[in-house]
């Protein structure tokens, strides 16, 4: 009795259902089907895109056709009483009133927006086509054809390659090598949506998505929604001892003075104090010098040379895979191109924290109209013409998103959790493509100090070239800075210490806010909230490794969020609004 309710219900249903397709082809379209908010992925084919798209009444000449009867001549006459007729088709017009899709001004091809944030919470239907208003880094754009985007796609990383460690408590997450997968519809897929399988004879994937790293062998992870798939190889490396070295320089001694800075929480409430918008964008550079070690109260200054744009997502953007924000916590430098890492705030202390890579081409920039970008401030060309030099990366893993670094064509992030209590686990290694900014190749390495007792995991790190990275760990139970090597062959890594400062800089315990390597000068920088310190790096012989050679002392009232560093030239970012300074004046 009850399976037989159950098919009076699903046939009720299934009547309601046809009932509502019915009337929606009665539909007035000229009003837009609401969705949710969501992030659309553009696919490889071009499609126009317009300002608007409107149901119009027009009035139309139609042509008309009347059949009648008419007499006609007969040489012989027919039978008395009856005349001879024929059927005659006769042509009128006449003015009819009806409706006819509208589309507005053509705009652009949906090609300029490949790598920018794209996104939509709205669509018309136009003989039976689905046509989706997007919004482009946060700009209200107009109306493109749903087959613009990537539909029912999956883009993953073709290849992971993961450390032997015997003592990794957590393993690799499998969600880490997602760039993307999106519905039929185009729209991108939570992770957490998406089925993943793990095909091997030797490893497994845990019911939480993680695949151990304790074990070699080799594995194919299958990633799958509705009908996007992709595959993705995952090799854990044999050799157990790599990434095992020793912590033996001696430490370069210093004579500072208690140096201290404000706390973690103060720093929140200070960098947090003020906010831009695109209708309150700033029009004017900020210059701020710094006392240096000596005394000097002009030892060094920073001045604006680019100010983020306010936002690159619209507005409601509730979600952290569909907003893009302002808050960046990492930079670098290649020739004219900016990286950045974009983290909500408060998302950098989440172990697996995600954001955003933003790429901008330098070249040309005007430094305040760039913070104009999600608004209709600027002519459509004009912005168009930023855009073009601006992608945005998928949703993906940063770490605390300041361990950036990047060369000619790649953009590396050392996504290492901030929290993390310098654990033996393995450390997460992503390169991204600079021409597309998605994932391309993820590796894991170790580094330990003789064994998994003495782990050292680093928060900052930057890349010297594709093979080497030069990262920084605090000793804070010895109270001393060391400077690490790590060099990659093929898909294994070595690790060496290659210097090291007797001192914990700051004494209040202040994490570290940036860190890069100057190569003009061989010199390191690191920053605290609003301290500089310049170290020696003796990488090139040109200094004396871990000898502080002079500190500054900014008053910002902000954090520095990130170093960056390119041919003798040093950046630095701050938060609130978001801009990129250049250092000045510093003593070579």
């Amino acid at each position: 009795m009850r399976r037989f309710a159950l098919g009076m219900m699903t046939s009720a249903a299934l009547m309601a259902g046809l009932a509502s397709q019915v009337q929606a082809s009665s539909k007035d379209y000229s009003k837009s089907t609401k969705t949710d908010l969501v992030t659309k992925i553009i696919g490889s084919k071009s499609y126009q895109v317009y300002s608007s798209l409107k149901l119009e009444e027009v009035t139309k000449k139609v042509k008309t056709k009347t059949k009648e009867k008419k007499k006609v001549a007969v040489k012989k006459k027919s039978k008395k009483g009856k005349t001879k007729y024929k059927w005659v088709t006769k042509t009128a017009y006449k003015n009819v009133k009806k409706k006819e899709w509208k589309f507005g001004k053509k705009l652009t091809a949906s090609s300029d927006f490949r790598y920018a944030h794209v996104q939509s919470k709205s669509y018309k239907v136009k003989d039976g086509k689905r046509y989706y208003y997007i919004y482009v880094d946060g700009r209200p754009v107009g109306y493109v054809n749903e087959k613009a985007f990537a539909l029912s796609k999956a883009n993953v990383v073709s290849q992971v390659s993961l450390v032997n460690n015997p003592s990794d408590s957590v393993g690799f997450n499998a969600e880490d090598a997602i760039n993307y997968v999106t519905d039929q519809h185009g729209s991108l897929v939570d992770n957490d949506s998406v089925e993943i399988s793990c095909k091997s004879a030797k490893l497994n994937i845990s019911d939480t998505g993680y695949v151990s790293s304790r074990k070699t062998g080799t594995a194919v992870l299958t990633f799958k929604y509705g009908k996007a798939k992709a595959t993705s190889k995952l090799t854990v490396r044999g050799d157990a001892k790599e990434g095992i070295s020793s912590a033996d320089v001696t430490p370069v001694k210093t004579d500072l003075p208690e140096i201290k800075t404000w706390s973690a929480s103060d720093g929140a409430s200070l960098s947090s104090s003020s906010t831009v918008t695109s209708e309150d964008a700033v029009s004017s550079s900020h210059k701020y010098w710094a006392t240096d070690m000596s005394g000097n109260a002009k030892g060094a200054d920073i001045e604006t040379i680019f100010y983020h744009p306010a936002v690159l997502s619209a507005p409601g953007s509730s979600n952290l895979e569909a907003k893009v924000s302002s808050a960046v916590q990492g930079i670098d430098f290649y020739d004219n191109d900016l990286v950045t890492s974009n983290l909500d705030l408060g998302q950098a202390d989440n172990r697996e924290a995600r954001g955003h890579m933003v790429y901008y081409n330098m070249r040309g920039v005007k430094k305040y109209n760039w913070q104009l970008i999600p608004s209709k401030m600027l002519s459509f060309n004009t912005w168009l013409s930023y855009i073009k030099n601006i992608k945005v990366s998928p949703y993906m893993k940063l770490g605390h998103g300041q361990s950036v670094g990047s060369t000619k064509k790649y953009v590396y992030v050392l996504a290492n959790w901030n929290r993390s209590n310098n654990w033996s686990n393995s450390q997460e290694l992503i390169r991204v493509k600079k021409s597309t900014m998605e994932i391309d190749k993820i590796w894991t390495f170790k580094v330990w100090n003789g064994s998994a007792k003495y782990p050292r995991i680093f928060l900052n790190a930057d890349v010297i070239d594709d093979n080497t990275l030069i990262a920084l760990f605090h000793n804070a139970s010895k109270h001393r800075y060391e400077y690490w090597k790590i060099s990659r062959s093929g898909d294994s890594f070595k690790a060496k210490e290659v210097g090291a400062t007797g001192s914990d800089l700051i004494s209040n315990s202040a994490e570290v806010q940036g860190f890069v390597w100057d190569s003009a000068y061989d010199v390191y920088y690191i920053a605290f909230n609003d301290y500089l310190f310049k170290i020696g790096a003796g990488l090139d012989g040109g200094t004396e490794a871990g000898k502080l050679l002079n500190y500054y002392k900014f008053d910002t009232g902000r954090e520095f969020e990130g170093l960056g560093s390119y041919k003798g030239e040093l950046y630095v970012n701050l938060n609130h609004p978001t801009e990129t300074l250049k250092v000045d004046h510093i003593t070579k």
